[in-house]
């Protein structure tokens, strides 16, 4: 966003809410945009995302699918990413409690976005192990 432009005011207008829509700029410091984008690509962000877009997960399904994440790091990723609009928690009153998780609209359009670049970084491994060593060899 430029820096003479305002944030949307609480209560604004469609068509102010759009004309600061359309100036967000995520190089500026103060852009809300960076906050989304730290979401969806922090390292486990991604991974839910991912997995989510195979199909809706229980939380324990989830943690196992997303090998390496604690159940404190998970829930906290799936809660902002609820709170963010890209997963829907669905949680049903029975004994003993089930609760879903699944992605919206936004969050199966974010996670092909991100997916697709996880698994370019999948194909990339030996060209980036290959650039590491070479600039660690001209380092030594």
């Amino acid at each position: 966003m430029t820096e003479s432009a305002e944030f949307p005011r609480p209560g604004a207008d469609s068509g102010e809410a759009l004309s600061a829509l359309l100036a967000w700029d995520v190089n500026q410091p103060m852009c809300p945009s960076r906050l989304i984008l730290e979401h969806v690509t922090s390292r486990w962000g991604v991974l839910v995302l991912a997995a989510l877009l195979e199909r809706s997960y229980r939380f324990s399904e989830l943690r196992r699918a997303v090998g390496g994440v604690s159940e404190k790091m998970l829930a906290q990723t799936l809660r902002t990413l609820e709170r963010d609009g890209f997963v829907h928690r669905d949680a049903k009153p029975v004994i003993p409690p089930r609760v879903d998780y699944s992605l919206t609209p936004l969050g199966i359009e974010a996670a092909e976005q991100v997916w697709a670049l996880a698994r370019w970084t999948e194909r990339r491994v030996d060209a980036v192990r290959a650039a590491r060593e070479a600039y660690d060899g001209a380092r030594a």
